[in-house]
């Protein structure tokens, strides 16, 4: 008697189309790029099964916290305190730096630098993929976040926004293969290339010349180049150069000043610089209109 299971095509023929089908929409996602309407749907979709999934933890970190002893409390109380005691007094100091900075550049009639907009985020989830370094924040297009957005922690950099939710945002990591952000050292200016190699406590300079000079504990800063990064902004620092003249460059690795594999909460950064320009733009834009109706 002849069963359900053996209707229809063959076993081979069915895993043959089913191979030919997996490549098709392989080829349109990667090449066509046919589903990014449909991963945004997605990430939205599986956005409130994210935020229950990371119920418990929330619920235990509570409870913990609520757990904790006075005489914790108030040794955490007095250390806080204490660095805010410091951090006043570095406030003052740059205060007044700040102030002759400006008249600096109003003397040298040079733009001044407007501070960014920021938003604190938190860390959702990680990519389970070992050869993908990318997390997940509780922050969406509902927020105002956009692609190619810099996120950093409370140390440095920490990567850009890749995909954006309605809830929800991903962020690829500066320690990722496919990221590359450029860089110049804090010590003598000379610009570099960062790029990711995997590991997460690990960055590489792209070709570096033996006779660069760069040595161990320099400290590499964002160069603003590229238009995503901001200027100024702490990277990694460097922790091994190796000059193996049988080599066309030198092998250089640095370490990332983010705290990649402890992340908890981030900072989102805005351009305000970028939304001047293009309201200035507009503006300029509005004047030429009004200019030629006016002619008219």
């Amino acid at each position: 008697m002849d069963t359900i299971f053996t209707r229809g095509p063959s076993l081979n023929n069915r895993l043959t189309l089913a191979l030919v089908l997996s490549v098709i929409l392989i080829f349109v996602d990667h090449k066509l790029d046919g589903f990014k309407s449909t991963r945004v749907y997605l990430n939205s979709f599986m956005s409130p099964l994210q935020y229950i999934a990371n119920l418990p933890g929330l619920m235990l970190s509570e409870s913990a916290q609520r757990l904790t002893s006075q005489e914790q409390l108030l040794a955490e109380n007095q250390k806080l305190n204490n660095q805010l005691l410091l951090m006043s007094e570095k406030v003052q100091q740059f205060d007044v730096i700040a102030k002759e900075n400006a008249q600096l550049r109003e003397l040298l009639q040079a733009p001044i630098r407007v501070s960014s907009r920021k938003m604190v985020a938190e860390l959702m989830a990680v990519d389970k993929n070992p050869y993908s370094q990318q997390v997940v924040i509780n922050k969406g297009a509902i927020d105002g976040v956009y692609l190619s957005q810099p996120v950093i922690d409370d140390k440095g950099i920490v990567g850009q926004v890749t995909e954006v939710g309605s809830t929800n945002s991903r962020v690829l990591l500066i320690a990722d293969v496919t990221h590359a952000i450029p860089v110049r050292s804090l010590r003598n200016d000379i610009r570099f290339i960062a790029t990711g190699s995997g590991a997460l406590n690990e960055l590489y300079l792209e070709h570096v010349p033996h006779s660069v000079d760069i040595k161990e504990g320099d400290t590499l800063i964002s160069s603003g180049l590229g238009k995503i990064f901001p200027e100024g902004y702490p990277v990694a620092k460097v922790t091994n150069v190796v000059r193996d003249e049988s080599r066309p460059f030198a092998r250089v690795i640095v370490t990332p000043v983010a705290s990649l594999d402890r992340l908890r909460h981030l900072l989102l950064l805005w351009d305000t610089t970028q939304g001047d320009l293009d309201a200035d733009g507009e503006s300029r834009e509005q004047a030429v209109n009004e200019d030629e109706s006016t002619n008219a």
